[in-house]
């Protein structure tokens, strides 16, 4: 028996599904992101999953959300086509980079950095206001400088499982001038491609609740345009300032299991 069957059916499972999902699209069409740092903890909490396969699940539920996000930005103009699929080719060669190295880097040096890394964004966020103004024009070092970024997001999305909306829409404001619109827009569009290469991957490994994945990306859709909508009436500032906590709530998340570990691994040296 998989791991997605052992989840018991039943209408305790069904509404966690909807709940989950109806959150997880309200924050990937307001934030930009994929949603799955709200579906995965959520799904161990309330539905028992391991993390394995919250994680999968999650994977296969960001597709239909992310593209119902990109199709509510891009009728604002707000989607860098080009810029998303140098972002997304990247991604995928990154994760690929990031699996391999998961297994000889320590998880809990990585984590403490990548909470690092996202305390320095949150201040970021307070001092660099994009403007809505703002666009993305490519050109040779731009290009490279996307491919660079997206390799990076893939890495990151390989060690940690962390979306890559949490890297690339701060990293598109702050390094290549976006605005915070088309940055969640081009966000968006480039975890589709990722999104769907890992959900291939992990049907193969049986390590995805299809019907779980389903419910909840159903249930996503109907709250994204929302949160887009939300977004584009938000003032840039007003925006920024619900991204770091955002963002401070995904590194709390993160410092806690970095501390877990560290208890974990210290019990089992004194055990020996």
């Amino acid at each position: 028996m998989t791991p997605a069957e052992r989840v018991a059916r039943g209408p305790r499972f069904y509404t966690a599904c909807i709940g989950v999902g109806l959150a997880a699209g309200l924050l990937s069409g307001l934030f930009g992101v994929g949603g799955g740092t709200v579906i995965v903890p959520l799904l161990v909490l309330f539905l028992g999953f391991d993390q394995r396969l919250a994680a999968g699940t999650s994977l296969a539920a960001i597709v239909p959300t992310a593209s119902v996000g990109v199709i509510s930005y891009a009728l604002t103009g707000s989607v860098a086509w080009i810029p998303a699929l140098i972002l997304a080719a990247g991604a995928v060669i990154g994760a690929q980079i990031g699996s391999w190295l998961l297994a000889r880097i320590p998880q809990n040096a990585l984590r403490w950095g990548f909470v690092g890394f996202l305390l320095v964004v949150i201040v970021m966020l307070f001092i660099v206001v994009p403007s809505r103004e703002a666009t993305l024009e490519l050109s040779w070092g731009i290009g490279f400088g996307l491919a660079g970024l997206g390799l990076f997001t893939g890495i990151m999305a390989g060690l940690l499982g962390v979306g890559g909306g949490v890297i690339v829409v701060p990293a598109l404001m702050f390094l290549f001038g976006t605005s915070d619109l088309i940055a969640k827009g081009t966000s968006l569009l480039m975890m589709i491609p990722t999104a769907i290469s890992g959900t291939i991957g992990n049907a193969r490994r049986r390590n995805v609740d299809l019907v779980a994945a389903a419910v909840v990306g159903v249930a996503a859709c109907t709250t994204t345009a929302l949160g887009a909508l939300i977004a584009t009436i938000l003032d840039p500032l007003a925006g920024n300032i619900l991204f770091a906590a955002f963002l401070t709530f995904i590194g709390a998340q993160m410092a806690v299991r970095a501390v877990r570990a560290h208890r974990s691994a210290r019990a089992k040296r004194a055990d020996a």
